[in-house]
């Protein structure tokens, strides 16, 4: 018979008000969003007047959870870069001189001397002073290689060589090469999301695409160049030795070393060795500060490796000059004066705050390990996404409207019922998005609208089914009962097709798809909820209080 236990009726109605409550912040966006960036900002900064009557303006005891707009509605950058990985390779060759190096030193009475001489991109030559030690030379290179931990090529070493003379030539192997792409991406891609998390940007969008392309989109941001200036800094920090100094850029610089310029004094160069000391990635930690004249600076940290090398070459090489290089230009070169003990420092120049803060912000995040090539960049302003918001709201409205007008024209009472599931409907999508707190994007207005089409579709197939079982004359108790419990099967096969294309378009898609693909497939889920839940109890509600011989859907 029509009949709904109490627990199930308080259960449905509790769903629909928690529904209401959790997507009422949203009716409220601009209060509840600078309520939350000002608690964000009192816990990271501390708490003034200012941030207090901000976060004031949405009582604390209230769901602030909102549904955050995508890069097309709230504005922002949008880049697509792709990573440099073959210079991964020369750096990698830099890093084993040193280490073939003193490795060649233990046969020293065999091969006699060792030199580096100049090799092609991606390639280290070592010439050795006796020839007919070639192949005791070649075989300790050759225990210098190193398993890769891949499944695809097990066994396979990571460098190889080969000996031409008296020279011998290393180089990664192609195993090596791949591994090392994704690597690099991956790498990448983690230092992108870790520099824009630190500047405090909202929901931004971090992917990989294809073997060696990032795609970043950031709601929010002023400008693609502005973006730009936050991931694409390479930031590779390094301390190098100095051989020497002049104002020639095109001095030669011998193999194993390299001529940079100064960044503060113009038209000073300095001959470095390309292999450092100590590297950025030992560094644990870097802040903004001043030095001894008041001057913005950078305070770093290395970690326990970096800080033996660093108080070792200090400790063996005082009074010698120490270059403090940052992307190929030599912020500083401090004679050293004593040995430094506990791997700490501060790096000092021409810094404004914001620049001393901007570094800090960079090495902390880490280096890129390759620089980025920006294929694409586009820069979509708060005005054409508040259009987009302006006409996703009509679309949604008219869709809205239509709807409503038809279910009441067409089932009278039994559509006004329908109707306010409608509204329910869209409620708890809002409030499933703000509690997920997913990204909304216009491909998700488009969900929207169509889950509006959608959502009562089960409300005819109930209803219809209703007139059908009216015909039979078993009574207005038993023809609802039947026609929601014998409508229900078609209700299910056809909400679950269409959901599982939502979750195949979700996994497979990215963007703008997978924004449809969540309102989809939330939508479905509230539709059916309230189609076959809050109808059914509005109708029971109805028919206990009335009593009605008859009925017309």
């Amino acid at each position: 018979m029509l009949h709904i236990d109490t627990w199930k009726r308080a259960l449905i109605w509790l769903v629909c008000l928690a529904g209401l409550v959790f997507a009422m912040p949203n009716v409220f966006y601009t209060k509840v969003e600078g309520h939350n960036d000002a608690l964000a900002a009192i816990e990271k900064t501390g708490e003034t007047p200012d941030l207090r009557e901000k976060a004031g303006q949405w009582p604390e005891w209230l769901p602030s959870n909102l549904v955050n707009l995508g890069l097309d509605l709230r504005g922002g950058a949008h880049l697509l870069a792709e990573v440099q990985v073959q210079e991964v390779y020369q750096t990698r060759m830099d890093a084993l001189w040193p280490v073939v190096r003193d490795a060649l030193k233990g046969d020293r009475d065999t091969i006699g001397g060792v030199q580096r001489v100049n090799a092609p991109e991606g390639e280290l030559q070592v010439r050795i002073g006796k020839p007919e030690g070639i192949e005791q030379a070649l075989a300790t290179v050759r225990g210098l290689a190193e398993p890769i931990q891949s499944l695809s090529t097990p066994g396979a070493k990571d460098i190889e060589a080969s000996a031409n003379g008296d020279v011998i030539s290393i180089r990664l192997t192609e195993a090596e090469k791949l591994a090392s792409d994704d690597r690099t991406v991956r790498q990448a891609l983690e230092i992108i999301r870790r520099r824009i998390d630190a500047v405090g940007t909202r929901e931004p969008t971090i992917q990989r695409q294809g073997d060696n392309r990032i795609l970043i989109q950031v709601p929010g941001v002023g400008s693609a160049t502005e973006l730009k200036s936050i991931i694409g800094t390479t930031a590779r920090l390094t301390f190098n030795p100095v051989v020497s100094r002049g104002s020639d850029p095109d001095a030669r610089a011998g193999v194993g070393n390299a001529v940079i310029p100064s960044m503060d004094e113009q038209g000073l160069y300095y001959t470095i060795e390309t292999s450092p000391v100590v590297s950025g990635d030992e560094l644990v930690d870097a802040q903004p500060s001043f030095d001894q004249n008041g001057r913005p600076a950078v305070s770093f940290r290395f970690d326990t490796t970096g800080a033996r090398k660093f108080g070792d070459y200090t400790r063996d090489n005082i009074g010698q000059p120490f270059a403090i290089v940052l992307d190929n230009e030599v912020i500083s070169a401090p004679v050293i004066q004593s040995h430094i003990p506990g791997g700490s420092g501060i790096i000092t120049g021409n810094f404004t705050v914001e620049e001393s803060t901007n570094l800090a912000v960079l090495l902390r995040a880490g280096a890129l390990p390759a620089e980025l090539n920006f294929l694409e960049e586009r820069t979509i302003g708060p005005e054409l996404g508040q259009d987009s918001i302006e006409a996703g709201k009509v679309a949604t409205a008219v869709a809205f409207a239509a709807v409503l007008l038809f279910m009441f024209l067409s089932y009278g009472l039994f559509g006004l019922f329908a109707n306010i599931a409608l509204i329910l409907n869209i409620v708890l999508m809002f409030a499933a998005l703000s509690v997920l707190g997913a990204t909304l994007t216009l491909p998700g207005i488009a969900g929207i609208v169509l889950t509006v089409g959608m959502a009562v579709d089960a409300n005819v197939l109930i209803f219809e089914r209703i007139r059908e079982e009216l015909k039979t004359a078993k009574g207005p108790a038993r023809a609802i009962t039947l026609g929601y419990e014998r409508a229900l099967s078609a209700i299910i096969d056809a909400n679950i097709t269409t959901f599982i294309t939502a979750v195949i378009l979700f996994v497979m898609g990215s963007g703008p798809v997978r924004g449809f693909a969540i309102t989809l497939g939330l939508g479905i889920l509230t539709s059916v909820f309230t189609a076959i839940f809050v109808t059914r109890l509005m109708i029971v509600i109805w028919f206990e209080r009335r009593r009605p011989k008859t009925i017309e859907v």
